[in-house]
């Protein structure tokens, strides 16, 4: 049995096993880079196939003991910020469309979790009955099409909705600066707005960096660790408020000429 699990985000590759499949392909990188990752997972998958005797049907494909998974057993999955989308309440419009042409939107962590963020995963829902560069096709096209609406949203948002994204963005930049307590999904939807402060160029281009660093860092695990034992809800949401502070506060003011 196998399951590809093919996902764009950080870089690199692992093998790890789970309750829905006895061996799972996994490569992360970031970018848009579908094919890039593909092509890893299937060079590894083709090297593997010389020592292991995979479950394969030559009607069906891949035997996966998730029977979502049968045939191809790749999952491709894409990591997409979309604030204006989210702010603009077209998301829903979006999932409906995505849904109709087979492909799902979950939150950020899959399957019946929120998108904290504004930040969605999307991935093929079918793996039987297309090839791994069909699935891949089709998922591409899908993405830009998405891409495209989020661009759009953004831009009426700028039009229609000027003081209210000045608003969002300049609370998130005070609440970060300065707030004593925050919990993860407070933490996310402020450092979304600042993302996409610096998409606007509201902030320097330099601050991107310190952002998608903290979008990791202010997560529980990542606060557990940073403390070195077990915590209280209520510790992790003042270390993790003291982390961003000390990082924003170096932050320049934003620049809302350069709308």
């Amino acid at each position: 049995m196998l399951g590809h699990d093919v996902t764009w985000s950080l870089g690199h590759l692992n093998l790890p096993g789970d309750r829905v499949a006895a061996l799972r392909m996994q490569v992360l990188r970031k970018g848009f880079d579908l094919k890039g990752v593909w092509k890893m997972a299937n060079r590894m998958d083709l090297e593997m196939e010389n020592s292991i005797d995979y479950a394969f049907s030559s009607d069906y494909g891949f035997l996966t003991a998730c029977p979502t998974n049968l045939g191809t057993g790749m999952r491709a999955s894409v990591m997409m910020h979309l604030p204006g989308l989210f702010m603009g309440k077209h998301m829903d419009k979006v999932i409906r469309g995505v849904n109709e042409l087979g492909i799902a939107v979950r939150g950020l962590f899959g399957e019946g979790t929120d998108a904290s963020g504004n930040i969605f995963q999307i991935s093929n829902q079918q793996t039987l009955g297309e090839t791994e560069e069909d699935i891949l096709n089709r998922l591409g096209k899908t993405l830009e099409q998405v891409k495209s609406q989020e661009i759009n949203a953004r831009e009426s948002l700028l039009e229609d909705g000027r003081q209210m994204l000045f608003d969002k963005i300049g609370r998130a930049y005070g609440v970060l600066s300065n707030a004593y307590m925050l919990t993860s999904s407070d933490a996310m939807d402020r450092l979304s707005y600042m993302r996409l402060a610096v998409d606007f160029g509201f902030l320097p281009e330099k601050c991107r960096v310190v952002i998608d660093g903290s979008f990791i860092e202010c997560q529980p695990g990542h606060i557990q660790h940073h403390a070195g034992q077990n915590i209280e809800p209520e510790e992790r949401d003042a270390m993790r408020a003291e982390l961003l502070r000390r990082k924003f506060v170096k932050f320049p003011s934003l620049d809302f000429d350069k709308a």
